[in-house]
């Protein structure tokens, strides 16, 4: 019994045994099936998924092919219209306008550059539209990054300014305004501009320019200066003037020279040839006083003071030449009288006038006498350096004796000196009337 139970237990746990290989064999099975279906399922998922974006793709990539194509169709089409637009014309006119100061435009008509004519506004004035589709047209042409023809980028800021004038209520009003009113235009913004800066030039060489000339025309002002006294020293040598007939000191010492020469030169000549010649033989007839036996006297006196003239003129010329200084700054001109070298020496002679001013006042503030250097300077600058220079030593000590700084002894001197080139006669006369007003003076 042992033994059959022990047997039927064994053939239980083969059944058993049997039975669970076969379920291992059915669950392998049935995972092998489910992993199958899994990923078809995920298989198929997937390619639902993926499909419409390779059919968007898809489209897409024909959309662009397309799109192309009607671009370069429309670029094309867009060349052709280019062409056979006159806006577009790199020599279209584009009218004029006064704006001198390029307040709008510059000398071209806004409207004329953007295709509109003014004189056709009566019937058709251009509104906002109009004006934008032609500036798109104009500015898509000529704008620089795709057109790049000489001057397309300054046609295309013309074009923009245009635009921005049209555009704006406020300019476009005021550009039609001023139109045909110049007067007004003128008026607020001014006229045009008829010069222009001329090119920078070098400074150095400007100032050289200038200083050179500067130089030489104070050389030649000096120089007139000093032909204008010898001119007259001439004349008055020659002709024989004194003092008080408007000659000098200096053209009596010339004409006492010069007839010293003559005289000699009239020696010589009638050593050598034992006459003397005819204008010589005169001036000695002349100077002798003797009367020649001719019928007319005074027309032979006059003849032989012209000859006489004639003769000393050379000779006066001569020494006139000779002299560099008549005083009172009528010299002949040097290098220290260029513009130059007076202009470097000018903050000198103001230091040296300041320092004598000073030195001045201060002898006055301690109530002390004029020293001669003192007595000099105002007496020269009273009457003045040409007079100052054209006196002797004696007239310079009478003057400074009379203290002519002092304005009614300078109107008493100023006098006297008029008196002296009158008449004698007329000397006396002012001598008697002088002495009566200071009888007159005494008495009240």
């Amino acid at each position: 019994w042992s033994l059959l139970k022990l047997g039927k237990m064994d053939q239980k746990r083969s059944e058993c045994r049997d039975h669970s290989d076969r379920m291992i064999s059915h669950r392998a099975v049935n995972k092998m099936l489910f992993f199958l279906i899994n990923s078809l399922f995920v298989a198929l998922i997937l390619s639902v998924n993926t499909m419409p974006a390779v059919m968007a793709n898809e489209a897409e990539q024909a959309n662009e092919a397309g799109s192309n194509g009607g671009a370069d169709a429309s670029a094309s089409k867009n060349k052709i219209n280019d062409a056979k637009n006159p806006l577009l014309d790199e020599n279209a006119d584009w009218g004029t306008f006064y704006d001198p100061k390029d307040i709008f435009c510059g000398k071209f008509d806004c409207y004329k550059i953007l295709g509109f004519d003014y004189l056709t506004f009566e019937t058709a004035r251009p509104s906002l539209k109009e004006i934008t589709k032609n500036y798109r047209s104009l500015s898509r042409a000529w704008h620089p990054d795709k057109n790049k023809k000489t001057g397309a980028k300054e046609r295309f800021v013309k074009i923009s300014r245009a635009y921005e004038v049209l555009t704006d209520v406020e300019q476009r009003k005021e550009y039609d305004h001023y139109r045909d009113r110049p007067d007004a235009y003128f008026q607020k913004y001014g006229s045009g501009v008829t010069w222009s800066y001329a090119p920078k030039s070098n400074t150095t060489a400007v100032v050289l320019a200038l200083l050179i000339s500067l130089s030489a025309f104070t050389i030649w002002l000096q120089h007139r200066r000093w032909r204008t006294i010898a001119d007259h020293v001439i004349k008055a040598a020659v002709e024989g003037l004194g003092i008080k007939d408007g000659g000098s000191h200096e053209s009596l010492a010339v004409r006492q020279k010069a007839l010293k020469v003559l005289e000699k030169r009239q020696a010589d000549e009638k050593e050598r040839n034992g006459t003397v010649s005819p204008d010589v033989a005169n001036i000695s007839s002349t100077k002798k006083g003797g009367k020649t036996k001719k019928e007319n006297k005074k027309e032979k006196a006059k003849q032989e003071a012209e000859a006489e003239k004639e003769s000393l003129r050379p000779i006066v010329t001569e020494f006139v030449e000779q002299i560099t200084d008549f005083g009172g700054g009528f010299r002949k001109p040097t290098w220290k009288d260029t513009f130059v070298v007076q202009l470097a020496v000018l903050p000198y002679y103001i230091i040296i006038g300041l320092f004598w001013w000073l030195k001045y006042v201060s002898r006055r503030l301690r109530k002390l006498d004029y020293n001669d250097e003192e007595l000099n300077h105002l007496t020269k600058n009273a009457i003045g350096r040409v007079a100052w220079d054209a006196s002797d030593e004696e007239e310079r000590n009478e003057m400074i004796t009379r203290e002519l700084w002092i304005s009614d002894n300078l109107e008493e001197w100023k006098e006297m000196q008029e008196t002296k080139q009158q008449s004698v006669g007329y000397q006396k006369k002012y001598a008697r009337w002088k002495k009566r007003q200071e009888k007159s003076g005494k008495q009240s």
